[in-house]
């Protein structure tokens, strides 16, 4: 019982955070999105649930698309905390970030612009909208994969270099920054997948993913996601 009040309270505690109320939605948008689109793969008339799955994945995924409404600011504060990056950080991660930020930064006002013309409050081609946010939120992760790639570059570099005296606490710390890395680029190359699936007919594969596979990708980064997040808390609270 107190295993089970103990996971009951840390659900309701991720629950009232926006952020985190963010990661569960869209755990279950792409989870309901790989079952439906499992179910239907072969037939869509013979799967009642699972077309009822794939219709709760296309509303979780309209209320996040709400939420996100909300989000420019949070972006601005980021991104003008963050600067050109610190000093003592890589010159190509400091790069890669403030564009990576810059392409985030331009993503949502894009994304509004296209709610706003499927809503019918403004008058515009949404399809076009819709292009462009999906090109900008590629680009961020692209550049975002990018970064992880060259920071696991420096970490192996530093590994390699350790004095064979060096403390085993050191190196471990080393090796989770490493961990750490290489999961945020499989994530950011799962979601990089369906964004280019997601751009106009004619880009890459674009418009080529089944639905179980769209699922498969998103819960993938989802599930990473989480997992960074808990991890980070339980890293920070020992």
């Amino acid at each position: 019982m107190a295993a089970v009040a103990d996971l009951l309270g840390g659900l309701v505690s991720v629950l009232e955070t926006y952020r985190g109320r963010d990661r569960v939605i869209r755990t279950l948008c792409y989870g309901c999105q790989l079952a439906g689109g499992t179910l239907t793969w072969r037939n869509p008339t013979e799967s009642p649930l699972g077309r009822s799955l794939l219709a709760t994945s296309a509303q979780l995924s309209h209320c996040r698309t709400v939420l996100r409404l909300f989000d420019d600011l949070a972006m601005l504060a980021y991104s003008r905390q963050y600067g050109l990056g610190p000093k003592e950080e890589d010159v190509a991660v400091r790069g890669l970030s403030v564009l990576s930020n810059l392409a985030d930064q331009l993503y949502y006002p894009c994304e509004h612009v296209a709610w706003a013309a499927d809503a019918g409050i403004v008058r515009a081609d949404s399809s076009k909208w819709w292009a462009l946010s999906t090109a900008l939120w590629g680009a961020s992760l692209l550049l975002g994969a990018a970064r992880s790639l060259r920071i696991l570059a420096q970490l192996r570099s530093k590994l390699r270099r350790q004095p064979s005296d060096t403390s085993q606490l050191s190196c471990k710390k080393l090796r989770a920054q490493a961990k750490t890395e290489a999961l945020t680029l499989l994530s950011n190359l799962a979601d990089l997948c369906n964004a280019i699936h997601w751009l106009p007919p004619g880009v890459l594969w674009a418009g080529t993913f089944p639905p179980w596979l769209v699922g498969f990708m998103g819960t993938i980064s989802s599930l990473i996601g989480v997992y960074l997040t808990y991890a980070g808390d339980s890293a920070g609270a020992v």
